[in-house]
């Protein structure tokens, strides 16, 4: 979604057919907003620091909080923010500021390229194999150091992936969006998620999906089912000649059983990856 300036918009709720208050829009005061979504909305708050923001509010109004959408959301920034928290610092997870109370919501450093999906949706003929490489192993090295904590994210996919250039001008990969995830024990049943994340880098686009966006959530919920039903039943893209179709397939048929054992296999690959070149 396209930038746009924006100011404060008074908080006014809206009424149900019942006479019951209904959700209402939060507009944060933040410099521009970077991306609107059914949960949040992200602005940038200053040069290099955006703010995560709940899409509803419920402070205008303390009878909205009673309503599912609100209260899903409400627990997702509770969540994110404990698991944050949990994590700590690390290089390949966006940095955390802390939260704030006005304008609501969660601070975090900017990651200057947007999402992984994003990026490659408009420069993936820009981005040469060797990069990509680097990008499965960082995200492999994401994963472990989670799974390490007890987080599972669950929801990996490449628009909670972000892209940031460091000072030497390389791209790297930062994971994000902590919402969803649960902490306690971790298990190999997530590992097929980590196998979709590195077919999409190698190749641009979901398995069994053609580049771009979906056309609606309707549209992603028939792609679900169908990738759901397919891997069921055993039935995976393919992935012969594709650079580290291996780990991709041992991902979906469940030979890795932790992710460390991913990593080992894609820093591998990237070392042989890496001949005459600098990443």
């Amino acid at each position: 979604m396209q930038g746009q300036d924006t100011a404060m918009i008074e908080e006014a709720p809206t009424i149900a057919s019942d006479g019951a208050p209904g959700p209402v829009v939060y507009r944060p005061t933040v410099d521009k907003i970077l991306n609107c979504g059914s949960t949040s909305i992200i602005g940038r708050l200053k040069p290099g620091v955006f703010l995560k923001s709940p899409r509803y509010s419920w402070r205008s109004c303390p009878a909205v909080e009673a309503h599912n959408s609100v209260k899903d959301i409400k627990h997702s920034f509770n969540v994110e923010e404990q698991i944050l928290r949990i994590l700590g610092e690390h290089p390949r997870i966006i940095m955390f500021l802390g939260s704030s109370e006005d304008p609501r919501g969660l601070l975090f450093v900017e990651a200057n390229h947007g999402s992984l999906q994003a990026y490659l949706d408009h420069h993936n003929h820009t981005v040469d194999e060797p990069l990509r490489i680097k990008w499965c192993t960082q995200a492999a090295d994401t994963i472990r150091y989670i799974h390490e904590k007890g987080v599972i994210h669950s929801d990996l996919r490449p628009e909670n992936y972000l892209l940031h250039t460091d000072v030497s001008g390389i791209l790297n990969l930062y994971l994000s969006d902590f919402g969803g995830s649960t902490c306690g024990d971790i298990d190999g049943g997530h590992l097929p998620d980590s196998g979709s994340v590195f077919y999409t880098i190698m190749t641009d686009h979901w398995p069994y999906k053609s580049p771009g966006p979906f056309e609606s959530v309707e549209d992603k919920w028939r792609y679900e089912a169908k990738v759901d039903g397919l891997s069921s039943q055993g039935i995976f893209p393919t992935v012969k000649g594709l650079a580290g179709g291996g780990i991709i397939l041992g991902c979906w048929t469940g030979q890795y059983k932790d992710v460390g054992t991913i990593l080992v296999d894609q820093e591998l690959l990237l070392k042989e990856s890496r001949i005459d070149r600098s990443y």
